[in-house]
């Protein structure tokens, strides 16, 4: 398949179909590029945000990444500048949209392929997102190489690709809906694959995965995006961990990092002596096979002479932040059972925690 194809499917359908009105009511916010996520993994929790700061979209679609940053960043008065860089006009136009309905002056607008960066004369960057795109390339590698290029010294990349397990059954469908729904206009061809998605038997492995329902129930762009894209591919841990050895990156972080712990998940003594002595990689892939339950791979990545680390969490001059979270509402599900339990899709993670965490939340 070709880059025009790939283009022409988000003229015709953008990805994530958004309404701009839709600002009005509420902020998108999600991983990567959450502020305080970039803070801590890319720059240790030490960045001073009153400094100016430049960032790269890449594969920036509808803008779901590039305007939760850009409000958080206003929110802090950073003065800061936010590329948006997209080959479809069209998602283009959505997330311009978007940017007018909040009032948000620091994004600029590109519409350009991330393959087509060396020749845009852009700079250099803090920070950059690559969300959802990579696995959409004929060459995953040279799109990260070309990221890398863009990146400061001191910066971070945040990245999401598809996930091997958690989209077991969505290859074999798209192999079937390119016999019965290859070609034609891309509504026609939705109609057809919904109709074939009602005739699953109840031993279709699609029809049996529970973490997809979000394209599926997202309407026809999800749909589309799922299940009739013209490329894409999935990766495993250990493929990602390769992915950025052929670059100049270092792996920062999976996030969310207790989904990728299989102490987790794990609770007979022997196993959890043997998986503690894995390296990290090791781990995190131990933990994608034990829960099959990723669908996609958020990732941090910085310079690999890059230093720096994450804060510790249990330094004495470390400050918590509740990330998206309302503190009543982790009042109470800490709750005094010694134990959070937190859903993230169709994996539900038990966590234990101290008994007075509940009121330390309060």
């Amino acid at each position: 398949m070709s880059e025009r194809e790939v283009r022409e499917q988000y003229e015709a359908l953008p990805y994530p179909a958004r309404d701009p009105r839709d600002e009005a009511k509420r902020l998108i916010v999600g991983s990567p590029s959450h502020v305080l996520e970039i803070d801590h993994y890319v720059f240790g929790g030490r960045r001073d945000w009153s400094r100016p700061f430049r960032a790269l979209f890449a594969g920036g679609g509808t803008g779901d990444g590039a305007i939760m940053l850009a409000q958080q960043l206003a929110d802090l008065g950073c003065p800061a500048e936010l590329v948006h860089l997209d080959p479809s006009a069209a998602a283009r136009a959505v997330a311009e949209a978007r940017a007018q309905r909040r009032g948000l002056s620091a994004l600029r607008f590109v519409t350009a392929s991330l393959l087509d960066l060396p020749s845009l004369d852009l700079g250099t960057f803090d920070y950059i997102d690559c969300c959802g795109v990579l696995h959409h390339l004929e060459e995953p590698a040279a799109g990260l190489v070309r990221l890398v290029g863009a990146l400061a010294p001191d910066g971070g990349i945040g990245v999401m690709v598809y996930g091997r397990l958690g989209r077991t059954g969505v290859y074999e469908m798209q192999a079937l809906l390119r016999i019965v729904a290859g070609d034609g206009a891309p509504r026609d061809r939705i109609q057809r694959a919904r109709k074939l998605l009602t005739d699953l038997p109840a031993t279709n492995w699609l029809a049996r995965n529970p973490n997809l329902s979000d394209h599926i129930e997202g309407g026809d762009a999800g749909l589309f995006d799922l299940l009739l894209h013209a490329r894409d591919r999935a990766f495993s841990v250990e493929e990602i961990a390769a992915l950025i050895d052929e670059t100049d990156l270092r792996l920062a972080t999976f996030i969310e990092p207790a989904r990728y712990d299989p102490l987790t998940h794990v609770r007979d003594p022997g196993a959890r002596r043997t998986v503690a002595t894995l390296d990290p990689i090791a781990r995190a892939a131990f933990a994608e096979k034990l829960t099959g339950a990723m669908a996609r791979h958020v990732f941090y990545a910085v310079h690999r002479a890059n230093p720096i680390a994450p804060a510790a969490f249990d330094r004495d001059d470390a400050v918590p932040m509740l990330r998206g979270i309302e503190p009543a509402a982790l009042a109470k599900a800490l709750g005094t059972r010694g134990m959070l339990v937190a859903g993230d899709g169709a994996l539900q993670l038990r966590i234990p925690v101290p008994v007075i965490s509940g009121a330390i939340a309060a």
